[in-house]
């Protein structure tokens, strides 16, 4: 059975690209065959795989989401085993404008990846840092939700207003919506204010927080203007390690 796991936090610059990327590389890697939506308008996703965003010719999300094409259509191979994209542009911001009075706008991502079918062991969605229709569809398609949250000082901010939205889609949407977990972020073991934050996190959501954290790390900061998961770039590297950990805990938490 497909686990569609949404990466989310509507607050920007928290690493959510990077864990979305990176998580799918660890995923393959594993040999779950593993597709990664690239559902934020920035379309960093999609370059972070090296793909060129001037190139798409066989479509994008904003294709599937207004109906144009079947996600399989637009899903391309990359340079990596068992790891597929669907890439994004920033035409997909004006999707959301276009969709405002659609039928089924808040289900098209669901129908979307269910006409795939068992053909990926896992999605994984990288929504757009906001609570914007693209965000909603990405929690009602999913199982689980993941939550990088940077280790600063305003992390837990506009926490409630996510948890909230997630509530109401688990209501009405989606009823087995559930938070896989929380990924403390740009993590620096030298300040006490990261270790406060970390605390704090931690004591907001008990027992959700991966034992894991992801450091700062400049490898990790430079990946993905090479185009390359930090575990092609510098797979020795402290973000890769820390990479590679999450993505077994996360597996683990999945099918248990």
């Amino acid at each position: 059975m497909t686990t569609v796991i949404a990466v989310t936090n509507q607050k920007g610059g928290v690493g959510k690209t990077t864990s979305a990327v990176n998580i799918a590389y660890y995923l393959a890697k594993n040999g779950k065959k593993t597709l990664l939506i690239d559902f934020d308008p920035q379309g960093n996703a999609t370059s972070g795989l090296g793909i060129d965003k001037q190139e798409l010719e066989t479509g994008t999300m904003t294709d599937v989401m207004l109906e144009q094409k079947t996600l399989q259509e637009v899903i391309l191979e990359t340079d990596h085993k068992n790891l597929f994209v669907a890439p994004a542009t920033p035409h997909l911001a004006n999707t959301e404008a276009e969709l405002s009075g659609a039928g089924r706008r808040f289900t098209r991502l669901k129908n979307a990846i269910g006409t795939t079918g068992e053909a990926y062991d896992m999605v994984i969605i990288d929504c757009p840092p906001s609570l914007s229709l693209l965000t909603v569809n990405g929690l009602i398609a999913a199982r689980y939700v993941l939550l990088p949250v940077q280790a600063e000082f305003y992390a837990l901010e506009g926490l409630g207003q996510l948890l909230e939205t997630m509530k109401l889609v688990r209501k009405n949407m989606n009823p087995t919506l559930d938070l896989i977990g929380v990924l403390p972020t740009m993590v620096d073991g030298r300040t006490t204010l990261s270790g406060q934050v970390h605390e704090e996190i931690k004591k907001h959501f008990p027992g959700k927080v991966f034992k894991t954290v992801i450091p700062r790390n400049i490898r990790l900061a430079e990946a993905p203007s090479h185009g390359l998961p930090i575990g092609v770039y510098d797979r020795f590297s402290k973000g890769a390690r820390a990479y590679k950990s999450v993505t077994k805990e996360m597996m683990e938490r999945a099918s248990a």
